[in-house]
């Protein structure tokens, strides 16, 4: 059952990348455990609807809160504390390639002000588990599959139990195999409370794995949440 109360609500609001105006009057509430997906073309505004949720941009008007921040408020120094409540996944990883997978997870947690070295171990082992990657703990990146190394990028995300995960195309640099592989993951992420809300151009992934649709066209953001109401829209 869906939560009542939205991890995410936006209303009304602009956004803008160097004075340029990208969207508007963008308005959808995302509650835990719904998985959804923002889909459009290149420069269509995704990775700027993103970048408002996780504080690498401003709201200049409208109404917007995520993980009970206020975005029209949020301070710089708040920024920390609230992906603190988020996980973010990326095309490129973003993994730290001069360490271990232990040691990339260990940075997280040292970063975020984990302290205690056997809760720290526990919740490593906990989260490589998680994504399948219990036996790969003392591999380097390089030494892993693209699919495995983006699984370690979700289990990243997963250190601090957050409410909401937002995926920039995580699925970008990956085989429809490896991609499918990735779907279910996310997918059983989801089942477990934590909304997803994932960025794609891969419009076969949407029939194989049905969920909510937002789609970015024409400087707005439409709202589809059923998978036939998209397909209506696009004929």
């Amino acid at each position: 059952m869906i939560d009542q109360k939205p991890i995410i609500s936006l209303k009304g609001v602009s956004i803008f990348q160097q004075n340029n105006l990208v969207l508007s009057d963008v308005s959808f509430n995302i509650h835990p455990g719904e998985f959804v997906y923002l889909i459009g073309s290149t420069g269509s505004g995704k990775s700027s609807l993103l970048k408002i949720l996780y504080g690498e941009l401003t709201i200049e008007k409208g109404k917007g809160q995520i993980a009970g921040f206020d975005l029209t408020k949020l301070k710089k120094s708040q920024i920390p504390i609230l992906r603190r409540k988020l996980g973010v996944v990326f095309q490129d990883f973003q993994l730290l390639f001069d360490r271990d997978v232990y040691e990339n997870l260990n940075f997280v947690l040292r970063a975020t002000a984990w302290k205690n070295k056997a809760e720290i171990d526990h919740r490593i082992k906990e989260v490589l588990e998680m994504v399948n990657l219990g036996t790969k703990s003392h591999k380097m990146p390089f030494e892993l599959s693209g699919g495995e190394q983006q699984r370690l990028a979700i289990a990243r995300a997963l250190l601090n139990k957050p409410e909401i995960i937002l995926a920039d195309e995580p699925t970008g640099n990956l085989d429809p195999q490896t991609s499918d592989e990735l779907l279910k993951l996310l997918h059983q992420i989801s089942l477990s409370g934590t909304a997803i809300l994932m960025a794609t151009h891969d419009y076969r992934i949407l029939e194989k794995f049905p969920a909510g649709i937002m789609r970015c066209e024409g400087g707005k953001v439409l709202n589809h949440k059923l998978l036939n109401e998209f397909n209506q829209a696009m004929k």
